[in-house]
């Protein structure tokens, strides 16, 4: 792991950028005597770790005690995107926006971004908790289909916090029967872009006997602000 940059900010919270290999990541840690738990932190469907919501989810959290990290896994971000990578995604805009089903395009993009993250994920958690500031245990936060394959497959994630779940792969609606640790998911009643009664049909899917569902009024992004810290109070329960 190589560290290109750092910027202290004004709440102390440390942000770094960094490269392992050909993966490109941030790292926020606190001010803490002792090594900080660990969060790891995406956003859906491949965005950019560069994106403001996800920049300030991951200074927000940092600050209440955690290492935050969060990378552009392959595929993702500013990764590079095969052709069939591309079109998919121009079909699926273009299906969205004329009220086509998008199932079949939506697994055939999907699909493959989550199978090939998982291992530079895993690779990427294997050298953090290699750095003296970063000890155990480890959540995750975000992108649900990501989290459902990494809590299934990763032993070291003991609690997720997944968003939305109206639009996830068929393999991993399955494999949420698999997820044994604890998990607070976050659902928007009016989300625009993931259907409603199949997010709640997914948290009655999920394995684990210890599940608790956010459901708030309001579109993707309306979010209320006090769900942060209902957030930060479920991994201090279970990270701390």
């Amino acid at each position: 792991m190589h560290f290109t940059s750092e910027h202290r900010l004004d709440d102390g919270v440390l942000e770094r950028e960094f490269t392992l290999g050909e993966i490109p990541g941030t790292l926020w840690t606190p001010v803490s005597p002792a090594p900080a738990p660990l969060i790891l932190m995406a956003h859906n469907n491949g965005l950019p770790k560069s994106q403001d919501r996800l920049v300030a989810r991951g200074r927000h959290t940092a600050a209440y005690g955690y290492a935050v990290a969060t990378i552009d896994a392959a595929g993702c971000g500013e990764r590079p995107r095969s052709a069939a990578d591309e079109r998919a995604r121009a079909d699926l805009r273009r299906a969205m926006q004329a009220g086509e089903p998008v199932d079949e395009i939506f697994e055939s993009l999907v699909g493959p971004l989550v199978e090939n993250a998982v291992p530079e994920w895993r690779t990427t958690l294997d050298a953090l908790l290699a750095l003296p500031e970063i000890g155990g245990p480890v959540g995750y936060s975000g992108w649900m289909a990501l989290g459902i394959r990494l809590a299934v497959v990763e032993p070291r994630i003991a609690a997720a916090g997944f968003f939305a779940g109206g639009f996830v792969p068929r393999a991993q609606r399955e494999e949420a029967r698999q997820v044994a640790v604890p998990l607070l998911m976050l659902l928007q009643w009016d989300d625009e872009g993931n259907p409603r009664q199949r997010a709640l049909d997914l948290f009655d899917a999920f394995g684990t006997k210890e599940k608790t569902l956010h459901a708030n009024l309001g579109g993707h992004t309306g979010t209320p602000w006090f769900e942060g810290e209902d957030a930060s109070r479920f991994f201090a329960r279970h990270l701390k």
